[in-house]
Parts: C-alpha cells; sequence; structure tokens
C-alpha cells in the first residue's frame, strides 16, 4: 500500500514550480528537480487539477511519470469542488486527472480544500460514494481530505466519514493557535479519530521564509539554519505528522529543504521559544495572510492576479520596499484591482477566508 511506499517526510508539492518567460512550467528545472529529490531519498508528488492552471498535473506527466517507473513515486491528486457541478461530473474529471497525470492509479486522492459549505456540495453530488468505488476497483490507495475549517467541522466530517484515512492541514508556528484557521485543535481532532496527518503551507507560503526584519533577527541569533528550515522542522516535530509538503519552486529551495529533512532534528526548547517569538512579532505587521495558492485565480472572471498584488502591498506593510518601488513590481498581466466586481467568486474559494474585495478595494485606492 502506498503508506509503506513513502519515503521520509518531505513532500514535492507541485503548484509553484518555475516558469519560462511564456509562463509555461520550465521542464528541464522540474525534470532536475525531480532527479535530485528521488536521489536524495525522497518520493511523494502533490498535485492537483487546477495547480498552475492545469500545467501542474501534466508536467508531472511528461516529467515524472515518463521517466520514472510506479513504484519509484508516490501520486497525490485531488478532488476539486470549483471543478465539477453535478455527480454525474466527477467521475469524468477524475478520468481526466488519471490521463493527464499518464497514470492509472493515485496513491492518495483527496477531497480538496473542505469547508462546512463545500462538505454540503460533495455530499449532495454524492462524491464520497464515487470516490470509493474507485478505491475498491484499485484505482486510488488511500483516500484522504485536505481541511479549510474549524475544529468543530472536521470533527462532524470525519465521525460521518470514518472511510478517510488521511487529513490534510494548514499547520505552521503562525497559524498554531490562530482562532481562524485552529492549527492545533484541527490536528487535535484528527489524532483523536486515529488519523495520520499530511502538513500544507508549513513556511505559509513562502512567508516564514521570507521574514520581517526584527523576526529574522530572533532566528539569525540562533545560526541554525534557514527561516524555512525552522518553519519545516516545526510542522514535522508533531508525532502524528506523517508528511510534510513544500512548494518547491527553485534547486535552491529543495536542496534546503532536502538538507532539512535529511538530517531531520525536532525544534530544540529555545527554539520552539524562537517560533513563539516570531509569531509575536510577524502578528504585530498585520500582512495579508494569502499564501499564494492561486485558488482565487481560477475563478476571476476579470483575471486579476490577487496573489501578487497582496504580496507587493505586504512588502510595503513590513517596510521591505518604498511605494514608490512598488509601482515596479506591480504585475503587468491581467486585470487591475480596480477592475474588481465584488461577485465573491474568489472569497468562495480562498481557504485562508481574507477578505479579498476589501483589501482589493483598498489597494485600487492605494
Amino acid at each position: 500500500m502506498a503508506f509503506d511506499k513513502v519515503k521520509n517526510r518531505l513532500g514535492f508539492g507541485c503548484m509553484r514550480l518555475k516558469m519560462t518567460d511564456d509562463n509555461k512550467v520550465d521542464y528541464e528545472e522540474f525534470s532536475r528537480m525531480i532527479d535530485a529529490f528521488i536521489a536524495a531519498g525522497f518520493n511523494y508528488f502533490d498535485t492537483a487539477h487546477g495547480y498552475i492552471d492545469g500545467q501542474s498535473e501534466t508536467a508531472i506527466r511528461d516529467c515524472l511519470v515518463a521517466r520514472y517507473d510506479r513504484e519509484d513515486y508516490v501520486l497525490a491528486d485531488k478532488l476539486s469542488c470549483w471543478y465539477f457541478e453535478k455527480e454525474d461530473d466527477i467521475l469524468p474529471l477524475f478520468e481526466k486527472q488519471l490521463a493527464q497525470c499518464g497514470v492509472e492509479y493515485f496513491d492518495f486522492y483527496l477531497f480538496h480544500s473542505v469547508t462546512r459549505n463545500y462538505y454540503e456540495k460533495f455530499k449532495s453530488c454524492n462524491a464520497f460514494e464515487i470516490i470509493k468505488k474507485q478505491k475498491e476497483q484499485g484505482r486510488i490507495r488511500h483516500i484522504a481530505m485536505s481541511f479549510h475549517d474549524t475544529a468543530e467541522v472536521l470533527d462532524r466530517i470525519l465521525t460521518e466519514q470514518p472511510f478517510i484515512e488521511v487529513v490534510q492541514l494548514q499547520l505552521n508556528y503562525l497559524d498554531y493557535d490562530d482562532p481562524g484557521v485552529q492549527s492545533k485543535a484541527c490536528y487535535d481532532v484528527a489524532v483523536r479519530h486515529g488519523k495520520k496527518v499530511i502538513v500544507m503551507e508549513p513556511v505559509r507560503g513562502g512567508y516564514l521564509a521570507n521574514l520581517p526584519a526584527q523576526a529574522a533577527e530572533v532566528f539569525d541569533r540562533l545560526k541554525g539554519g534557514s527561516y524555512a528550515s525552522y518553519a519545516l522542522r516545526y510542522a514535522a516535530s508533531f508525532p502524528e505528522v506523517f508528511m510534510v509538503l513544500s512548494g518547491m519552486g527553485s534547486m535552491e529551495m529543495m536542496q534546503d529543504n532536502i538538507n532539512t529533512f535529511s538530517n531531520f532534528v525536532p525544534l530544540s526548547p529555545e527554539e520552539t521559544a524562537a517560533t513563539d517569538r516570531a509569531r509575536e512579532i510577524i502578528r504585530q505587521v498585520r500582512q495579508i495572510p494569502c499564501t499564494k495558492c492561486r485558488y482565487c485565480t481560477e475563478v476571476c472572471p476579470k483575471n486579476i492576479p490577487v496573489p501578487e498584488l497582496f504580496s507587493v502591498y505586504n512588502q510595503v506593510l513590513s517596510a521591505k520596499i518604498t511605494r514608490g518601488e512598488a509601482k515596479t513590481l506591480l504585475p503587468q498581466d491581467g486585470g487591475l484591482a480596480a477592475d474588481c466586481v465584488k461577485c465573491g467568486k474568489c472569497e468562495n474559494v480562498c481557504p485562508q477566508n481574507i477578505e479579498i474585495r476589501k483589501h482589493l478595494e483598498k489597494i485600487s485606492k492605494w
């Protein structure tokens, strides 16, 4: 079974891959990264149908599946609510995902970005029964769920759907006790139900690797590794975490992550105290908590590059750049913040529950 196939605890999240100038996945760089990842003793790859505007699945097919034997890697994919409207849409979508990845089965298949509202849609479309049948037919090895809601909702879902074997949670030192994300509370619920945990966003979309100056100084005094390594080690230190995903977009990032997990050491008390202090400092900055998952851009009718706008705005808020410098960094492609028609589609799919329309209005005025 797929659990037995998994090597080590670092997973390659394939949603932030390096792109070429014509906005295509850089196959040469992706292949190099895959080779380095597998050579270092890791084999878990994670994708979803909408990652990189649909390019993630086909890039995996061409750069991983076409070049390695099926037993050499573990592949996870997801069923996303925004790609089906009715029961009859689900199986064709699943078949398309298998074809785009070039495989006959998925080792892990996740109900994607589940919230209380999406849970009702999954139920009304009979998605749980359809996916269970695919497992019975051998086209899925393990059924899992990525989750973005309260611990109470998670408890309800795992009680009603006990066949779900693994829960993927947003868990990092910034969100650990956040009342909105409820990382610790959700982790505790998963453990109580006997589920293993996959961690997503351990570095908060790269934010915990690019810290405000005061927070960076806290870790600089320890002289124990990169800022990202502290975040990854924090997530991997929880006993029921069997996989930590990292959306690695460069060879440099991958090598740093490989070094962290090849010689993994849990955080010491001093290092844990440093993450606590860094959390306090970061929260004082009050930035927009965007993780650049890009779910919003997949549904935006005006093609507004929301993550890029938020990224530049956050750099100004944290005093990393001036407003003048920010103007040169604003994306040239796609719609403007002022183009927002306030339809709310972006907020319906945002796993961080960001009030995107409100922030776009601020950025437009700014």
